[in-house]
This record gives structure tokens, sequence and C-alpha cells, in this order.
């Protein structure tokens, strides 16, 4: 499995506003300053968590990104998928060997493989890492 920096640094920077999300809207100067991201590509990734609904964003001197929904309602699936697309496994092994057998057992295992995590992290919620 192969997450983008971009995905990373969406993970990071929900993490972050749920920790601090007693402080109010987050600013992405704060975060960008804190873990030595580009604001500029930080405010990137802030906008695509905004248009998939992860956070809100909201403008002027109270300003800032908070979480759209609680903490325990925001999957780590949910997260990835917003910068990098849905995670899949699809493979066409079988059709490149014209439906070798080994082929088509390798897919399988594949898909199965891309299951697992897809369920492992959309049943895991920032929640599960911050202390609320």
């Amino acid at each position: 499995m192969k997450i983008s920096k971009s995905a990373e640094y969406a993970l990071i920077a929900a993490g972050y506003i749920a920790d601090n999300h007693q402080d109010g809207a987050i600013l992405a100067t704060k975060i960008s300053n804190e873990y030595g991201v580009s604001v500029g590509y930080l405010l990137k990734i802030l906008q695509q968590l905004v248009r998939a609904g992860v956070l809100r964003s909201k403008r002027g001197p109270r300003g800032g990104f908070a979480l759209a929904r609680p903490p325990e309602h925001i999957t780590l699936l949910q997260l990835i998928e917003a910068l990098d697309g849905p995670l899949t496994g699809d493979l066409s092994l079988s059709e490149l060997t014209g439906g070798a057998p080994f082929s088509v057992k390798m897919e399988a295992v594949c898909r199965k493989a891309t299951e697992d995590v897809r369920d492992v992290l959309g049943s895991t919620v920032l929640s599960d890492f911050i202390g609320t």
C-alpha cells in the first residue's frame, strides 16, 4: 500500500486539529510551523479535506480550520481517500496472462489484502489517537 505525502500530511493535520480542538479553529500556519510543511502546500491539503466534508474552514480574525464532525466519526480511510482517491486493489494479472491460474490466485490475495486494509482504516477513527 502506498499513501501519498499529501495524504500523510492530511493525517497529521487532522490529528493535530483533533488533538487541539479545545483551542478553537486552528490556523494552517500553526500546523505548518509545528511540522515544517510549506503553508501553501498545507492549505491545498486542508482545502481538499474541507471539500471532502472532513474539515470546515472559517475566515477572519478568529478563522482557521476545525473538524466538520466529531473525531469519532472521521476515519483514517476518509482522510486518505480525500487526498488519494479510492483505495483499490485492482490488478490485471489474469488479463495479462490470459487467465493463468496462478495470476487469478494472486489477484484474489491482493484483493483480499486491500479489503482488509480498507476495513482497518475504515474502522479506525481520529478519536482513537487523541485524548478526548
